[in-house]
């Protein structure tokens, strides 16, 4: 991962939780564009972000910080998404979709401060017939 190098063994960075969150899962998946569910959007972060929206012409905005640099991150809708996995595919991406296990008001029974679950469900390869 070129820009930011979210992998560097070692090293402890202050983040929010969801991204602490997005970077465990992801570390599972560096080969595959990472659709992190959040509420009614995927969104993309770090480099994903930054190849998803050039390929989709989508825009490219930012959320937080992480080693004192702007997050890069864009978003589909996931009720559209199956449109914008497609034209991924067609462009070589392998995709990795991870989904919301739970609401939020069920990860809040788990405490105040606790977010969502999420895990990996699908990993989608250019090769990959879809419905």
């Amino acid at each position: 991962m070129g820009l930011l190098n979210i992998f560097e063994s070692g090293v402890s960075v202050q983040t929010t939780p969801v991204i602490e969150q997005y970077i465990r899962i992801k570390a599972n998946h560096q080969d595959s564009l990472l659709f992190f569910r959040m509420g009614d959007f995927y969104e993309l972060f770090f480099e994903d972000a930054v190849l998803a929206s050039g390929i989709l012409n989508i825009i490219l905005t930012k959320r937080g910080k992480y080693k004192d640099k702007d997050i890069p991150m864009c978003g589909v809708p996931h009720h559209s998404a199956e449109s914008y996995i497609k034209n991924l595919l067609e462009n070589g991406c392998k995709i990795a979709i991870c989904e919301q296990m739970e609401t939020p008001k069920e990860a809040k029974k788990r405490g105040y401060k606790s977010i969502v679950n999420r895990d990996v469900v699908r990993v989608i390869s250019p090769g990959t017939l879809l419905e």
